[in-house]
């Protein structure tokens, strides 16, 4: 998580949901409920509903951007909605941008494989573990990034067959779940 401008941002890795097709359509889940990032937030389910609403009723639309950078707009989102699981998006990298075009090859060829939201907490509270459950997000924009935060998410780029993504998604949960009980064994 970082805080520039007073939004938040938490990463996340692509996940085997997450697709790359015809080199610039992008679908998959940019963020996941319940799951722990490496800050220790967890996002609750129905944390982004108010403000998709909010967006769609004032007409707007979430941003696409490289490196959360609000000069380089690199894509479109075309879908963003929240099911069981997450954060839903679909859209495509324009090709008429440079940075879209770069992004596009980098995706390919495996050196960009994260997601990023960028955020501002509407409502929180501890656990008793003390990690942060996050209730309600105000969305603004969906990156794509080098260093994700939420390793369980990650992207599955053209060519790359489903065994190597069914495995790259199993040592991931494999690593996370490896962190976590780090995590809970340390003394309070």
């Amino acid at each position: 998580m970082r805080m520039q401008d007073g939004l938040e941002h938490k990463f996340a890795r692509f996940g085997a949901g997450l697709s790359v097709q015809e080199g610039t359509r992008i679908e998959g889940y940019a963020s996941l409920f319940g799951a722990r990032d490496q800050g220790g937030d967890v996002v609750e389910k129905g944390a982004y509903a108010q403000s998709l609403r909010r967006l769609a009723a004032a007409g707007r639309a979430v941003k696409m951007l490289w490196q959360h950078d609000p000069a380089q707009p690199i894509g479109i989102w075309e879908e963003v909605r929240e099911d069981a699981r997450g954060l839903w998006v679909r859209g495509r990298l324009l090709e008429e941008v440079a940075k879209g075009r770069e992004a596009a090859a980098l995706i390919a060829a495996g050196a960009i494989d994260g997601l990023s939201i960028g955020y501002r907490t509407v409502t929180a509270r501890k656990d008793a573990k003390g990690r942060r459950l996050l209730q309600e997000l105000e969305l603004w924009e969906v990156s794509l990034v080098t260093f994700p935060m939420l390793p369980s998410a990650r992207v599955s780029a053209k060519g790359e067959s489903l065994e190597a993504g069914m495995l790259r998604e199993a040592a991931a949960a494999i690593e996370t779940a490896r962190q976590e009980l780090r995590r809970d064994r340390r003394p309070a």
